[in-house]
């Protein structure tokens, strides 16, 4: 498995887990079905399901530090969420700085500064979770 295969992108929350899968080839990622989260609890079993599809090279988890650059408590669970992804799976998991990446995606769904239903919140989370894997594959693939 190498490190140019597909890579799972999360964008981490307390009830919704927003996932994006995409590659290094394209530098292009794809929303998923997002992911139910109890108090920021996945549900392992379906993560599980999502690393024996997809056989990613490693995860890519959003890290929401405040606007200043300093951690946020977000930050910390994202950062302890990442870290058990690389203890679970025993594959790479980077962190990458998000912050903005919600906004950016309720703005792609033109949904900027409206209050959202449950399930609209969700799918802005998977669209969150696919900028943050591009930005990622953006930045560590190597030009030609």
């Amino acid at each position: 498995m190498s490190a140019d295969g597909h890579w799972l992108g999360f964008d981490f929350g307390l009830a919704w887990i927003g996932v994006a899968a995409g590659q290094r080839l394209t530098q292009t990622a794809s929303p998923l079905p997002p992911l139910r989260a109890r108090d920021g609890i996945p549900n392992w079993d379906a993560i599980d399901a999502l690393v024996n599809e997809w056989k990613p090279a490693g995860f890519v988890v959003g890290i929401p530090y405040n606007m200043d650059g300093s951690d946020s408590e977000m930050g910390a669970r994202a950062n302890k969420f990442r870290k058990r992804l690389h203890g679970r799976y025993g594959l790479p998991a980077e962190a990458i700085d998000e912050r903005l990446s919600s906004r950016e995606a309720r703005s792609q769904l033109g949904e900027r500064g409206k209050s959202l239903s449950k399930a609209r919140q969700a799918q802005v989370d998977s669209i969150a979770a696919q900028l943050i894997l591009e930005t990622f594959l953006l930045q560590t693939t190597p030009q030609a």
